[in-house]
């Protein structure tokens, strides 16, 4: 289902259009806070007739005269440090989700039903935001994150005697809430320390326990032995070649100083360039007969 929440035009008789600017919460609370809640006869009609007819127009009005429950809602999250907005946008995507569902002939109000999906909406998007890494993975571990959150009246810790009341409440076991109350304690950190962080934040990060490429002494004594066993094959590859391919390879290929161009070589045998080419193919091709 697709329902634009964007400030659009509703009949009097059913909301006030969303006026104000979109980036201002407070605009946005003021103005639902002025849509009328429905009466429960009105209610059943529009639900009846989205479910009946599939008229997107009363799915619109149902939705639109609840999103004051979905700003109540949201602010009980705000003690997760997320903005508000966030919490609002993800509340109201569980109200539509509730819309969908409703079926008005079960004899319950709207609201009612739809306070299980608005808050199923925001827990998900509490427990992906709150931690870089995520802190609650399963069904039981979520229900102990939102209520352990509630059962800590203060910063300290929980005690012996507290952490078995609590979990004999929620149904865990101490061990479970020990380990839920150090994740809630524990911090993120930056992976890279910031430019302007002292030496002590710097020592905490991540990067700072990475090895670096190759600190393995496993791998480097392997480069080692490869490239030594590589200079000495080589070495013995180039005694048997005749003294000028030897030469003309060496100043070609392994001069410091500068690769000597076939012109130049040509000139001090006095052959031409095309006969140092073949010289030098010659005893490449040795070489490498010989490294294999």
């Amino acid at each position: 289902m697709s329902m634009a929440l964007a400030p659009v035009a509703t009949t009097p008789s059913n909301a006030l259009a969303l006026r104000g600017p979109l980036g201002s919460l407070d605009a946005y609370i003021d103005t639902v806070s002025r849509i009328p809640v429905l009466a429960k006869d009105e209610e059943v009609r529009l639900a009846r007739r989205y479910r009946d007819e599939g008229d997107l127009e009363a799915a619109r009005q149902l939705v639109l005269s609840h999103l004051r429950f979905v700003v109540h809602i949201a602010r009980g999250y705000s003690g997760y440090g997320l903005p508000v907005g966030d919490l609002v946008q993800e509340g109201n995507v569980g109200l539509m989700k509730a819309v969908k569902r409703f079926d008005p002939a079960v004899g319950v109000r709207l609201v009612s039903f739809a306070v299980h999906w608005i808050r199923a909406e925001i827990h998900e998007y509490v427990l992906k935001n709150w931690r870089l890494v995520k802190i609650a993975t399963t069904k039981a571990q979520r229900k102990l994150f939102f209520n352990l959150r509630k059962a800590k009246k203060n910063l300290a810790w929980l005690s012996a005697e507290e952490t078995r009341q609590v979990a004999a409440e929620l149904g865990v076991t101490p061990a479970e809430v020990t380990q839920m109350e150090q994740r809630l304690a524990a911090r993120d950190v930056a992976f890279d320390p910031a430019p302007d962080a002292d030496d002590e934040e710097g020592v905490y990060t991540p990067a700072a326990y990475l090895p670096a490429p190759d600190a393995d002494p496993a791998v480097a004594v392997e480069r080692a032995e490869w490239e030594g066993d590589s200079a000495t094959r080589l070495k013995h590859a180039l005694a048997t070649l005749d003294e000028r391919s030897r030469a003309i390879v060496e100043r070609r290929w392994l001069a410091e100083d500068g690769k000597a161009t076939l012109h130049e070589l040509a000139a001090e045998y006095a052959v031409s360039a095309e006969r140092i080419r073949q010289i030098e193919a010659s005893a490449l091709k040795k070489l490498k007969a010989a490294m294999a």
